[in-house]
């Protein structure tokens, strides 16, 4: 028995060394077959890159204006205000869709064809996946905490994650379907109201304000930071908010001349900083302090239940139950969102509406194909969407013709690349002229006129545009995650509009005046119209 239990063990024991020493061979086979791999793979990209180098030392950069020494191109900047629109002639007449500006050391690149916009943000979207630092993105990001604006690392990764598989999910999107709907059926009540006492509809303030008040449910369950008004309309608290959303647009990458030469900031030279840093301040004095309140009510168990975004962005947990996500960075990835949601809905639609008035053909067949689609028994809703072709098509020139930016949000070359068989050197900035692509004839027959057929082709009209023939949502790893809810919002904006009234220009007005405003693409004068009811009584909502 006692030889049998030897043996036994020493089988045991030869099988676990065997195996040992076989676990060990493997373990370095692995071992040598990843070292040779990297070894490869580290060779090939070398080869790569010095290949690449090789060649881009042939190319050339972009054509541009002739810069100063160490200043650049800074002294064009300053007396050639506004920049954006100075830059657009430079390039109208270089007769080019590319060309490099030299603001102190830095590369500004911009881009008005779409070919060269796919290069960019498609064939090498890794490469410019970052973002510039300047004063105006750290104040809106409150120190580069959330998503847009902030460089490529690990904070800005985290998060995208989190926008993306919380916050901005179709899931998500459905879940608060009922507080966007409460704030389509607002406009409605506050535009009748305007009816009823005789007034012209401000659509620069209706269309801005509904954008306001859809974020402020959908983040914080109210429409309201104070009383409000009693017909529906903003109170000064919800017009000073979003007046300083839009004066933080303003001026996000506005050309200071602290961007391109750090060393001179704090000195304002050019009145920017006080105008970034007043605006981004006024968004948190109203939105921080409930965000405060609600950590709070989370902490003490008085809240328990999830009712709206900040529910969500506070009650996320890491893998150790602890809080996700520390108080600043929800407060300024709520400022974020706030500020990234409002604009281009209530630009594209106050502009369409202007240009609409002024083709009253176009007015009616978006009128007919509501009736047609929808009926006039009851409101459009967002499951008419996918049915309002016309109506998108409305919103999708809008976009095409009158962007809200005259550029997007740059991206940072993070090495050498080459764009249009031009060399882009690393740090370079590169960003697309939503203008110039918008209005490239080469792009667009007649490409000032207002044409919503245009758009119209086999299949459904969508207001994203993915081949960059305009710029709408952007595309890549760094465009916009909102694309489906910022659809939704412009959609449904002016469906509802022109669903339930008649539009027509103010009194003694025959045509809308579609002029620019100087330093902005906004139109020159708010349009204004009336509004006159066409659907039965019952349906408009008699309380806000």
């Amino acid at each position: 028995m006692a030889m049998n239990v030897s043996t036994t063990t020493g089988f045991f024991t030869t099988t676990a060394t065997s195996f040992a020493s076989t676990s060990s061979i493997n373990a370095v086979k692995i071992l040598l077959v990843t070292l040779f791999i990297s070894i490869v793979s580290t060779v090939i990209k070398s080869q790569k890159r010095a290949a690449y180098k090789k060649a881009s030392k042939n190319l050339s950069l972009p054509p541009g204006p002739t810069p100063w020494p160490l200043i650049g191109n800074i002294p064009e900047m300053i007396r050639y205000r506004p920049t954006f629109r100075w830059i657009h002639q430079l390039m109208k007449d270089m007769n080019t869709d590319i060309c490099l500006i030299r603001f102190g050391r830095t590369n500004f690149v911009p881009i008005s064809c779409p070919v060269l916009a796919r290069e960019v943000l498609k064939k090498n979207d890794a490469i410019f996946a970052s973002r510039p630092k300047t004063l105006s993105a750290k104040s809106m990001s409150g120190g580069y905490l959330t998503t847009i604006v902030v460089p490529y690392n690990d904070q800005w990764k985290k998060m995208r994650k989190i926008l993306t598989t919380e916050i901005i999910s179709p899931a998500r999107h459905k879940w608060l379907h009922d507080k966007r709907a409460e704030e389509a059926d607002n406009l409605v009540f506050y535009i009748h109201n305007q009816f009823k006492a005789n007034k012209n509809v401000n659509l620069r303030l209706a269309t801005r304000h509904y954008g306001g008040n859809v974020i402020r449910k959908m983040v914080f369950s109210k429409r309201y930071f104070g009383k409000g008004m009693p017909d529906g309309g903003p109170g000064p608290e919800e017009i000073e908010h979003i007046d300083a959303v839009f004066t933080a647009l303003k001026y996000l990458y506005g050309f200071c001349i602290s961007d391109y030469m750090p060393f001179l900031l704090g000195l304002d030279l050019d009145g920017q900083e006080k105008f970034v840093l007043q605006a981004n301040k006024t968004i948190r004095d109203y939105q921080n302090p409930l965000i405060d309140e609600r950590i709070q009510q989370w902490r003490s168990g008085e809240r328990k239940e999830m009712e709206d975004l900040l529910d969500v962005f506070i009650t996320l947990k890491d893998s150790d139950g602890k809080p996700l996500l520390t108080a600043d960075e929800i407060k300024n990835q709520i400022a974020e969102i706030m500020i990234a949601t409002v604009d281009n809905p209530s630009n594209a639609i106050e502009w369409a509406m202007g240009e609409m008035l002024n083709q009253p053909e176009i007015l009616k067949k978006a009128t007919e194909e509501l009736d047609r689609v929808v009926g006039k028994d009851r409101l459009v809703q967002e499951s008419d969407i996918p049915s309002l072709n016309y109506v998108k098509a409305c919103a999708r020139e809008a976009f095409r013709l009158h962007p809200v930016a005259y550029f997007n949000v740059p991206h940072v070359a993070m090495e050498d690349s080459v764009i249009g068989d031009y060399f882009i050197p690393k740090g370079s900035w590169a960003t697309l002229s939503r203008y110039g692509l918008g209005r490239n004839p080469k792009t667009w027959p007649d490409p000032l006129k207002y044409d919503p057929e245009r758009h119209l082709h086999e299949g459904e009209v969508v207001l994203t545009e993915h081949d960059l023939r305009f710029v709408t949502f952007s595309t890549g790893r760094r465009g916009c995650v909102a694309s489906l809810l910022g659809s939704c919002m412009t959609t449904m904006l002016l469906a509802r509009m022109l669903q339930c009234f008649t539009w027509t220009p103010p009194a003694n007005v025959s045509k809308i005046d579609l002029a620019e405003t100087l330093d902005e693409l906004t139109p020159a004068t708010p349009i204004s119209a009336f509004a006159k009811p066409r659907l039965a009584p019952h349906l408009y909502p008699m309380s806000p």
